[in-house]
């Protein structure tokens, strides 16, 4: 269960690399045509929005397995190795509670939005949907990564693991 989990992972990092490309391309499209033709799309800004979400929301679940986030971590390295191990399961739980939430949260606007029809009020007219699916989706991951980082935390698992993705 755990290998499909971090296979879906991956999966996310692989569409968040792609679609952070995309986002290059069409911003650098629209910066020449509008700059130098004088003929901005009318579509770049919305869709690149979207898929700024996309990047931050989606992929979070991975950037917390490999540990590749900004963290502050002055005081958990002057503690000992119990300490460094109830702190990690402290945070664990902080994150599978706010991510929780925040799924939860998501749903509900996701839901909202697919029952009332939502649109962004522009010429492309996306449906509010897709983005706010996002939301669930995305944090639901986060909450599961959270929730077996806890679990590596409580039985010792993963550590030297995650010492060796952080020197990557």
């Amino acid at each position: 269960m755990r290998k499909i989990f971090e296979g879906l992972e991956r999966l996310s990092r692989g569409g968040g690399e792609i679609v952070l490309a995309f986002m290059v391309v069409t911003i650098c499209y629209d910066a020449i045509m509008r700059y130098l033709f004088t003929a901005p799309t009318s579509w770049s800004l919305e869709i690149n929005t979207f898929l700024i979400i996309y990047v931050a929301i989606m992929t979070a679940a991975d950037v917390q397995r490999t540990d590749s986030h900004i963290r502050i971590s002055f005081f958990s390295d002057m503690m000992g190795k119990g300490g460094q191990r109830a702190t990690r399961v402290v945070i664990g739980l902080f994150g599978v509670a706010f991510s929780g939430i925040m799924a939860w949260r998501g749903y509900l606007m996701a839901f909202q939005a697919w029952d009332y029809g939502e649109r962004v009020s522009s010429s492309f007219g996306t449906p509010m949907v897709f983005p706010y699916a996002m939301i669930p989706i995305g944090f639901g991951l986060l909450a599961v990564r959270f929730a077996l980082n806890v679990l590596d935390a409580i039985t010792g698992r993963n550590q030297d693991d995650r010492e060796d993705l952080q020197n990557v």
